[in-house]
């Protein structure tokens, strides 16, 4: 299965969480679920 996102997005989606970012609202913004970002943290 073809990875939907490059490694350096993911450091970005987490960077911008630290920054203060609501979690659901980032997952939103850029497609992809709050259990994936939990799995990429």
């Amino acid at each position: 299965m073809k990875k939907r996102f490059i490694e350096e997005q993911i450091i970005g989606f987490l960077r911008e969480a630290e920054s203060g970012v609501a979690i659901k609202d980032l997952c939103r913004r850029h497609g992809f679920s709050e259990a994936s970002y939990y799995l990429w943290r």
